[in-house]
């Protein structure tokens, strides 16, 4: 019977094996040109090696291999994790179109599911169990892409992706466990090993990005934890568990999404329009926004395992005042500090007010043309103390 001593134990081989495979990869991708190039939408210079992702599944594999026993989901799980990593390789050195990309996602979750990663039934909070027979395969494929592409898209600056997947997989052990779903808890460990191993190379200022290969590869790690270590299990915050774990993908890319939407370009489309493009804009250093965005995400995860440890239920609809009164708290600091930092990025206040300047004055003007008239407007208040603190930020680290 795996515990937690054994999850530790394949945190810390998939760890050391990850950042001590992850040069051989920085060379192979020079050699077989998977370098990333200089974009106008990113925050890297370009000329970083790609192919990250090899030395995550490899470590990753190697400590799944050493830790887990060889049953038919652990076997399909690294069938479907292989093809999803092969397909983000060639991805990264050939750039594949959004059709062929996401018919390997399809084909990864696809494997996973007939191994026996799927959702039959949930439990839903004032509801109860809910039954999709044969749907709860192809709903299952269709959660495995949406989390893929949830991490995949916002893995756009050095070291966040490996963070929060890190962050987020160490929090869903911790669930897991509780749950007594010890193979998913063990799995959720060996993802957050292997993410911090590579983020050993991939801190600002990165060496070596893990690519679509990586991103895809931790996202579809997450999406098959979900499924085993919650979804699965008839606790009745089974499906709140993941969507508070990753909240802050889940936010962005839903962002990003909706305004792709509403200005009509492609969803495949990318743009400057991340969370970490945004604190970009208005002055953040690439290790300020990276810390930020931990901090909200280990804030979150926080929350998401006290859900589970605070006593604030005898899980028969009564409520424990004080612990109710103290889960409540914990909701609302996290409720609040999410809505702060959402308004600060999104600028809502200033934003509207200058578009209704701007558009006076040109009433043609562009939502390009406004964000960039708003950052040359933010030259004062916290905006600039911000930017005052970065450049001391910076100054203190050079």
């Amino acid at each position: 019977m795996l515990d937690e001593l054994d999850a530790l134990a394949a945190f810390a081989i998939a760890l050391v094996a990850t950042a001590a495979l992850t040069p051989l990869t920085m060379r192979f991708a020079r050699r077989v040109g998977a370098v990333d190039r200089a974009r106008g939408r990113g925050l890297a210079p370009g000329g970083t090696p790609l192919l990250g992702g090899l030395a995550i599944f490899a470590g990753g594999t190697i400590a799944a291999v050493i830790v887990l026993d060889g049953s038919r989901e652990l076997h399909g799980i690294l069938l479907a994790a292989a093809v999803i990593t092969v397909v983000g390789a060639i991805d990264d050195r050939f750039e594949l179109s959004a059709a062929w990309k996401l018919a390997g996602q399809i084909v990864a979750a696809t494997i996973a599911v007939q191994a026996g990663i799927a959702v039959e039934n949930v439990t839903i909070p004032f509801v109860g169990a809910l039954d999709f027979g044969g749907l709860g395969g192809p709903l299952t494929v269709l959660g495995l892409v949406v989390v893929m592409n949830v991490v995949n898209l916002s893995d756009g600056i050095d070291g966040l992706a490996a963070g929060v997947c890190a962050l987020s997989a160490a929090a869903l052990a911790v669930i897991a466990f509780d749950l007594e779903r010890n193979t998913a808890g063990v799995l959720a460990a060996i993802t957050a090993g292997a993410a911090l191993g590579f983020l050993v190379h991939n801190f600002a200022p990165a060496s070596v990005y893990m690519g679509d290969c990586g991103s895809n590869l931790l996202g579809f790690l997450l999406g098959c934890i979900c499924v085993l270590g919650t979804v699965k299990t008839n606790a009745v915050l089974a499906l709140i568990f993941p969507l508070i774990v990753l909240a802050v993908p889940f936010l962005d890319t839903t962002f990003v999404v909706l305004k792709r939407m509403k200005y009509r370009r492609p969803l495949y489309a990318a743009d400057r329009e991340h969370f970490h493009h945004r604190m970009d804009r208005i002055g953040f250093s690439t290790r300020r926004t990276v810390l930020y965005l931990y901090a909200w995400t280990l804030a979150l995860a926080l929350l998401a395992v006290a859900l589970r440890f605070v006593p604030y239920s005898d899980n028969g609809g009564t409520l424990h005042v004080g612990w109710a009164l103290v889960m409540g708290a914990l909701g609302l600091l996290a409720l609040v500090a999410s809505i702060y930092l959402v308004y600060v990025l999104e600028i809502l206040k200033f934003k509207r007010l200058d578009a209704i300047r701007l558009r006076r004055v040109r009433p043609g003007a562009s939502e390009h043309e406004i964000d960039e008239d708003v950052e040359t407007r933010l030259k004062t208040g916290e905006f600039d103390a911000v930017r005052r603190e970065t450049e001391e930020f910076e100054r203190l680290g050079s």
